[in-house]
């Protein structure tokens, strides 16, 4: 069972997913799931994650994904604790999810099932 404010997913960025699924599975034994043309999952791991196709420059490719069953009450607290939101909250296979940055600059995402 999912817990809020808990890391629950990992997120990575990547050129080319097959090459990714490959060096990964043939390395560690992680499985994929494919959501498309432009994203897979992995599990098998020790955390769940992604990979997410992009063609631009990876200058930070990870994006850690916290989990909250209430999105708009922690999209809030985070807004009054100083945070920015990067991106509002949207719809995906599974949930929703918004990003933000705290007030360092490192960006961060919260999903929900919800």
């Amino acid at each position: 069972m999912m817990k809020n404010n808990e890391i629950s997913y990992i997120e990575f960025k990547a050129h080319d997913l097959e090459q990714i699924k490959t060096f990964y599975h043939s390395l560690f034994g992680w499985t994929f799931t494919n959501y498309g043309p432009t994203y897979i999952s992995f599990s098998d791991s020790g955390v769940y994650g992604g990979f997410e196709k992009t063609e631009d420059p990876i200058l930070n490719g990870v994006l850690v994904v916290l989990y909250h069953a209430d999105l708009e009450s922690i999209k809030a607290d985070i807004e009054n604790a100083g945070g920015t939101i990067s991106k509002d909250i949207f719809s995906f296979p599974g949930g929703r999810r918004f990003h933000f940055m705290d007030p360092s600059g490192n960006e961060l995402a919260v999903w929900s099932d919800n």
